[in-house]
C-alpha cells in the first residue's frame, strides 16, 4: 500500500499558507466536495490522501501516528504531550504561523522581571493573601513544565476558555501563560513579558508521524512527496 495521509490545517490564514506550499510546488489541492469539506486531494500525486483538521487535532494524530505527515504549530506538538517532539520528525520549517509562547505578568509588577522574581512572588503569596498564586493559560503541559524548570511549584493554573490576556485585569487570574505574535494584545492589556519568559519560539511545521506505518511502497510515496517540496528525506 502505498498511499499517505497528509492533514492541514481546516481553517484560516495558516490553512491558506499550508496550501500554498503544495500549490508552489506544482502540487494544488483540490476539495471535491467544495470548500467546507474535509477531504481533499493532491492534483499530481493520487496516492496522496488530503484531510481538513484542527490544528491541535493535527498535532495529536500525528504523534499518535494516525495520520501521516502534516502541518501544525511546533507549540502545539509540545503541548499535546510530553514526548511529542519525539514521536514526529520535522522535515520543513515553514516561516509562517510564528508566535512565542510566553510567561507575562502585570506591568505593575515592578519588581518582577525575570523567572527568579517570579519564584520568590510565588513561594510568599500564600501567605501575603491567602491563597495559591494564579497563572490562567490555555497551555497547561508547556507551563507544568516551564514552572518545574525554574523551581516554581506553588502556584495553581486557571485553565483559560476566552481571552487570556484579559485574566489579570478581570482578576481571573494574577499572570499568564500565552502565545503571542507582536505583543500588541499583551501591551494592551497592561501585560508585558518576562526577560527569561520566552518559553518556546514556534512556527508552522511540516512534520512526519514516527508511529506511522512505513512499508517501502509508502515510505517511496512520502519522499517522492518531499522531494517536489524541498523537504529533507524521511526514513
Amino acid at each position: 500500500m502505498s498511499t499517505i495521509m497528509l492533514a492541514l490545517p481546516s481553517k484560516g490564514r495558516i490553512q491558506e499558507d499550508a496550501v500554498k506550499v503544495f500549490a508552489d510546488a506544482g502540487l494544488p489541492i483540490e476539495r471535491p466536495g467544495g470548500a467546507r469539506s474535509y477531504l481533499g486531494e493532491m492534483v499530481g500525486m493520487p496516492d496522496v490522501v488530503v484531510r481538513f483538521l484542527s490544528a491541535s487535532e493535527i498535532a495529536r494524530e500525528l504523534i499518535r501516528g494516525t495520520i501521516d505527515i502534516g502541518i501544525t504549530g511546533e507549540d502545539l506538538i509540545h503541548e499535546t504531550a510530553e514526548m511529542g517532539p519525539s514521536q514526529i520528525e520535522i522535515v520543513k520549517r515553514l516561516g509562517f504561523g510564528r508566535a512565542d509562547a510566553v510567561v507575562a505578568v502585570p506591568d505593575a509588577w515592578i519588581d518582577v522581571t525575570a523567572m527568579d522574581d517570579l519564584s520568590d512572588v510565588a513561594a510568599d503569596f500564600r501567605a501575603r493573601h491567602g491563597r495559591w498564586l494564579k497563572v490562567a493559560t490555555k497551555f497547561v503541559n508547556l507551563t507544568r513544565r516551564h514552572f518545574a524548570q525554574a523551581g516554581i511549584a506553588e502556584y495553581r493554573i486557571v485553565e483559560s476558555l476566552g481571552a487570556t490576556e484579559a485574566a489579570p485585569a478581570s482578576g481571573a487570574a494574577d499572570l499568564i501563560v500565552d502565545i503571542t505574535s507582536t505583543g500588541s494584545t499583551l501591551k494592551a492589556n497592561g501585560l508585558r513579558v518576562l526577560e527569561d519568559g520566552v518559553i518556546l519560539k514556534s512556527e508552522s511545521l511540516l512534520m512526519v508521524a514516527r508511529n506511522a506505518e512505513w512499508p517501502h511502497e509508502k515510505l517511496a510515496t512520502l519522499n517522492a512527496l518531499l522531494d517536489r517540496i524541498g523537504a529533507a528525506r524521511f526514513g
